[in-house]
């Protein structure tokens, strides 16, 4: 079971690559299992106690069926690590953020304690370097959409975040690792990607310069960046699009505005959370920029991709947010006009510096109706934003049918929005026309256009 955003879906996904090579199958009945696994995440208090409350239902089968093995991975696990054994005794085995691939080897690790009549409890919180592991390769378990890791970890040091604790340094893959890695999803039925970093714009940044004679790229003094990627992956056949997850403002440069522009499998859409629009509380978040040079760097990006959509992510309710600075985020959503947004209450989470150095000083009553207003205004937002493109004929990829009823499908525009139109299921993983007819604050609907 997966909790948590995309890459942790994509670290599954890898995990479950890994076992079907060591000789295991996948299936839906718990009573069919030997090991289950639950992928976390520590984000929020929430998402953990979720993960506690699945391994208690879990614990009824674990006495029935000692023989089954139980592991917890992912961003939880190398948080508390061995904590988890105090509240969930049946659990077997924890494993932190860098350690998937090894899983099969650690679930062996289990059996084996087991065949010498012990009961060993593994723990691997190791942050090793994962560049040697070549991904190529490995199986896909189907669909049109696949995600794809262009690095892990982070280096900056948002205080509210537990990302850079539970995920550490960044570690970029090479290009050519991820274009053969891209080329094999699609060889295997993928046909849209999403490109996956907490700070995927920073791609590259922690490569080495390339030396005398070497090939220079788009970035820093030559480094690799996420616009080359972008480019190279232009040229996968078979693949249609390209999304990325999630950009950050300081990274956000010439050479990928123009990579956005020109690479017309790229969705010209560019989730860029402001998390603020007030520069006290961003220097508090330790964000990294100004409200100034946010508007800068989007006066570039527009300036080459006039038509680009945003998404953006708020916290409400941030130590030491006052009326006034939650009114000029208010304000800067509305400026920036950002098609997408989520809004998010803060809650202090254990190691992160917000926890250990500010109060948590905003009454929960105050959040709550700061939230609701964010909401109302990000919703005004998206529908303006959405509105735009009605009577437009717009590219769409089909991505799936939808649940409403039989006859309607589900894509994405170029520009990254939901929308719905009529069509059967030979529609899917196609590009197709859509005329756009009508719009909500939360997608779109059409028709097919008619050459």
């Amino acid at each position: 079971m997966t909790f948590g955003c995309q890459m942790n879906k994509y670290d599954s996904l890898l995990a479950e690559g890994r076992f079907c090579k060591a000789g295991y199958a996948t299936t839906d009945r718990i009573d069919e299992a030997d090991v289950v696994l639950f992928n976390t995440c520590s984000v929020r208090d929430h998402a953990e106690e979720r993960t506690y409350s699945w391994l208690g239902e879990l614990k009824r089968a674990k006495e029935k069926r000692p023989d089954l093995v139980v592991g917890v991975m992912g961003c939880m696990a190398q948080r508390v690590g061995e904590e988890i054994f105090s509240r969930a005794g049946h659990v077997d085995l924890v494993a932190g953020t860098r350690q998937f691939a090894s899983l099969p080897a650690l679930v062996d690790q289990v059996l084996d304690s087991r065949t010498a009549g012990q009961r060993a409890r593994v723990v691997a919180l190791g942050m090793d370097d994962e560049l040697s592991l070549d991904r190529s390769g490995e199986p896909w378990p189907g669909g049109l959409h696949a995600y794809l890791t262009v690095m892990r970890g982070c280096d900056l040091n948002c205080t509210y975040c537990i990302v850079p604790t539970v995920r550490g340094r960044v570690l970029s893959y090479p290009i050519e690792h991820l274009v053969r890695e891209a080329r094999g999803y699609v060889e295997q039925g993928a046909r849209a990607i999403t490109l996956l970093g907490q700070t995927v714009n920073s791609y590259g940044e922690d490569v080495p310069a390339p030396a005398a004679g070497e090939r220079r790229w788009s970035g820093r003094q030559g480094r690799p960046g996420l616009a080359d990627l972008l480019r190279e992956l232009q040229q996968v056949d078979g693949l249609e699009r390209i999304r990325l997850i999630t950009a950050h403002p300081s990274y956000v440069t010439e050479a990928l505005a123009e990579a956005l522009r020109d690479c017309d499998k790229c969705e010209r859409f560019l989730p860029l959370p402001a998390q603020s629009g007030s520069d006290t509380v961003l220097r508090a978040m330790k964000r990294g920029y100004t409200t100034e040079l946010y508007r800068r760097r989007m006066e570039m990006l527009r300036a080459r991709v006039p038509d680009v959509e945003l998404g953006s992510d708020w916290i409400v309710g941030f130590p030491g947010e006052t009326d006034a600075d939650f009114h000029a985020s208010e304000a800067f959503l509305s400026e920036q006009g950002f098609a997408v947004n989520y809004v998010f209450k803060y809650s202090p989470r254990p190691g992160t510096g917000a926890a250990e150095r500010l109060a948590d000083d905003v009454p929960e009553d105050v959040k709550k109706e700061r939230n609701q207003r964010m909401l109302r205004r990000s919703e005004e937002s998206a529908l303006k934003r959405h509105s735009a493109h009605v009577g437009s004929v717009r590219r769409a990829f089909v991505e799936s049918t939808s649940d409403r009823g039989p006859g309607v499908v589900l894509g994405r525009t170029q520009h990254g929005l939901a929308v719905s139109f009529a069509g059967g299921d030979d529609l899917l993983g196609r590009t197709v026309d859509v005329r756009i007819e009508s719009a909500t604050a939360f997608g779109l609907s059409g028709s097919r256009a008619t050459p």
